[in-house]
């Protein structure tokens, strides 16, 4: 009998700890304080062989997990002049397992395309919303000499639905008519607007009706007021080393790289030039920041993109950039750790499974799939 006891304490000990998983636990989203694991999916995507991607600059991901990219198919140069005419359209669509799907893209009646490829977003509606950054200054061979001022939304298969604003039509920071080559937008359900990373020449958030394209509200750097500071190509601009001295930096923001909006209300910003991340309330008052990279301050452009977990509380804070992707705990935006130190991650994004997907800037394959593989404990102080 007492054999036998034994025996059934420890079967309840087992079902016990295989409840609780162990330190890297399995699970569809991460959860706990842990630091998220991922592995590199190198056989993700399948692109038709008949096409080469240009520069791929940004990721979206479906409510159905399917993913679309944004590629330049001219590819800045990149490409060679003899391989263009095999390059894919600017819009490609794959399913979770790399399996293509659909592309389409490019100039059409009655819209403005882009003149260089930045942004995309799908919406809870299934709408697709993409920008651009050009500049006459940046002199690409076989692009318009204007200014990517506009935001294009279309359905899921490419057809036109709405433009925001006009290309080479700002007149600066307090034009709520046109915007000034928008990096990124995000569709808020709950209020539905998009809210746009505007951008590369103007300095602020601007917030329009995702069906109108009315104009609502918009800010600055902690809330500020956002002034007039051109430059094209903001690449240009000499930077200083970020001081680790824990003062607040710049009062306004710099190329206004992505937006992201969070189930309960705060708006992430990232400031790429300033290497931090800004939050805000929906109504655009200031309620915190922190800094990706001030402990490596030679190294700039850590924040260029922000994405959130897709668990129901959205615990992780994803920040990408030059040379790594970094994890933050979104509610303390404390560092639990950084992982893909391989690059330029422009633009992320992550599915419901937890899995993160990577805008790489560069030609051939650069989009990355980092597969989730549970937590472990965070190295981090």
């Amino acid at each position: 009998m007492k054999r036998a006891l034994l025996a059934k304490i420890a079967i309840v000990g087992w079902i016990a700890a295989i409840g609780t998983g162990s330190a890297l636990s399995q699970g569809p989203a991460p959860q706990g304080p842990g630091m998220p694991q991922f592995e590199l999916d190198p056989a993700w995507p399948t692109v038709p062989a008949q096409w080469k991607l240009g520069l791929v600059s940004s990721v979206t991901i479906d409510r159905n997990d399917r993913v679309l990219l944004l590629q330049r198919p001219q590819g800045d140069g990149l490409v060679p002049a003899a391989q263009r005419a095999t390059v894919a359209p600017p819009v490609l669509e794959f399913d979770s397992t790399g399996k293509f799907i659909q592309a389409w893209g490019g100039p059409g009646n009655g819209y403005q395309w882009p003149e260089r490829e930045h942004g995309i977003y799908i919406d809870h509606k299934d709408n697709v919303w993409i920008g651009g950054n050009y500049c006459k200054e940046r002199n690409y061979p076989q692009r318009k000499p204007v200014s990517d001022d506009q935001l294009l939304k279309f359905t899921r298969s490419g057809k036109f639905l709405l433009q925001i604003g006009k290309s080479n039509g700002s007149k600066g920071n307090s034009d709520t008519t046109n915007l000034h080559q928008p990096s990124d937008a995000f569709v808020y359900a709950k209020t539905n607007e998009v809210f746009v990373a505007d951008g590369y020449m103007n300095h602020r958030v601007i917030v329009f009706d995702a069906d109108t394209g009315a104009f609502k509200r918009m800010w600055g750097g902690f809330g500020n007021k956002p002034i007039d500071a051109e430059q094209c190509p903001p690449d240009a601009r000499p930077l200083q080393p970020l001081a680790n001295d824990g003062t607040p930096g710049p009062a306004q923001l710099d190329v206004v790289h992505a937006a992201r909006v969070s189930n309960d209300g705060l708006v992430y910003v990232a400031d790429r030039q300033n290497n931090r991340v800004q939050v805000f309330s929906v109504d655009g008052k200031y309620v915190t920041q922190v800094f990706v990279g001030r402990d490596t301050p030679q190294v700039r452009r850590t924040a260029s993109c922000v994405a959130l977990s897709t668990d129901p509380q959205q615990q992780y804070l994803f920040v990408a950039g030059n040379q790594r992707i970094a994890v933050l705990d979104r509610k303390t935006l404390k560092l639990l750790g950084t992982f893909a130190g391989n690059g330029v991650h422009h633009h992320v994004a992550l599915d419901s499974k937890g899995n993160l997907y990577s805008a790489r800037l560069g030609t051939g394959k650069n989009i990355e799939k980092y597969v989730f593989k549970g937590t472990a404990p965070s190295a981090t102080r």
